[in-house]
């Protein structure tokens, strides 16, 4: 499974955590380790801005170059940190 962030998985002072961090830590505490792919860039910006690999797998799964998402190995994704930490919670290791 791989999991594309923007920056990473780190802490953030944001109001209920970061996304990122939050689709992470929840796959963690659920037994898996997915490999983290850093997809960089500000998707609310111009695609050329965001002219990534991982933005551009996100869009190949979900249609929008948003992260994070989660690519499962079957090939399938779920998009947003809410619906990942649901997945996570539904799916342990």
């Amino acid at each position: 499974m791989k999991l594309y962030v923007c920056w990473g998985t780190f802490p953030t002072p944001r109001p209920g955590g970061h996304p990122c961090a939050n689709a992470y830590h929840a796959l963690k505490g659920a037994g898996h380790d997915p490999e983290v792919v850093k997809s960089y860039g500000f998707a609310p910006l111009p695609a050329i801005f965001n002219d990534t690999a991982g933005r551009k797998r996100a869009q190949e799964l979900t249609g929008k170059r948003w992260v994070p998402v989660l690519e499962l190995d079957d090939g399938s994704a779920v998009f947003d940190s809410r619906e990942i930490v649901k997945w996570a919670k539904a799916n342990p290791a």
